[in-house]
């Protein structure tokens, strides 16, 4: 089964399953594995990747250059601007900069990655300059919760959040309102296994033998279960990626979602936005 793909813009759409890269690019001696990894992931289809410039001060843009140069045409790449560079001027110089590392001549969604001291429009106007540049193709927040997304002159295409079962706080507010708005908001789940936490949850590992499916791929289908969501999780393994990608063949039921739903509640409450 090919992974589904969710619309993000009416002129774009991207796959609901993509990879995660922070932390990537720290041991050298990982590099050639790491490589293998996001290359394994883009042939099973999570052909989106992640970065920011943040992980690893360039080191994971750097890896990402290199996985994708050879398939830099299948890939859908997401990179980040730290808050204290996103002035107009510090968001362009940024991007050039990042566009360096990786090796490639544009981004396809350059994110704020989180609200910082300058002024929305400030870094607005900066990404707007990249757009008519061509140096990236839309732009969106990261870590953004609905105060902070209230504030913004104009809807970004994605919110990239934290979102799993042990962290469902943006079902009271936040993922109501990016589906309400006239333009809907893509949600895009980083850390959709919590980093491996929930691996070992006796519920999960029960659930996910039913289904003859790992707790990462229980995990996986869970996050995007509802279609206008993409997870991007991280693997350090090629072997791991494949089985990443294997979530989008599995279905969950009703019940499925209750035995999950009864150890992990929704919320009932606004919670404050949650960060890794």
């Amino acid at each position: 089964m090919a992974i589904p793909h969710i619309t993000m813009t009416p002129e774009v759409t991207i796959p609901a399953l993509g990879q995660g890269t922070w932390q990537l690019g720290d041991d050298p001696e990982a590099r050639g594995q790491e490589i293998a990894t996001l290359r394994a992931g883009v042939e099973a289809g999570m052909t989106l990747i992640d970065t920011a410039e943040m992980y690893g001060s360039g080191r994971s843009e750097d890896l990402v250059g290199e996985a994708i140069a050879p398939v830099r045409d299948q890939v859908f790449l997401v990179d980040k601007v730290l808050p204290h560079h996103a002035t107009r001027a510090g968001t362009v110089a940024a991007c050039e900069q990042s566009l360096r590392t990786l090796g490639t001549e544009w981004i396809d969604l350059y994110l704020l990655h989180w609200p910082g001291p300058h002024p929305l429009s400030e870094t607005i106007a900066g990404f707007e300059t990249l757009i008519d540049r061509g140096l990236i193709g839309a732009w969106g927040v990261s870590n953004f919760d609905p105060h902070d997304l209230a504030a913004l002159p104009q809807a970004p295409a994605v919110n990239q959040v934290l979102y799993n079962p042990s962290r469902r706080g943006i079902e009271y507010d936040l993922l109501p309102m990016h589906r309400a708005h006239s333009s809907p908001i893509l949600t895009m789940a980083y850390s959709p296994i919590e980093q491996g936490r929930l691996l070992g949850e006796p519920l999960l590992r029960s659930v996910a033998e039913t289904k003859s499916a790992t707790v990462a791929q229980l995990l996986l289908a869970w996050a995007i279960r509802d279609g206008d969501v993409v997870a991007i999780p991280k693997a350090s393994h090629p072997d791991r990626a494949r089985e990443n990608a294997a979530a989008a063949d599995l279905t969950l039921t009703d019940e499925d979602l209750a035995a999950i739903d009864a150890v992990f509640p929704p919320p009932v409450d606004p919670t404050p936005l949650e960060v890794l």
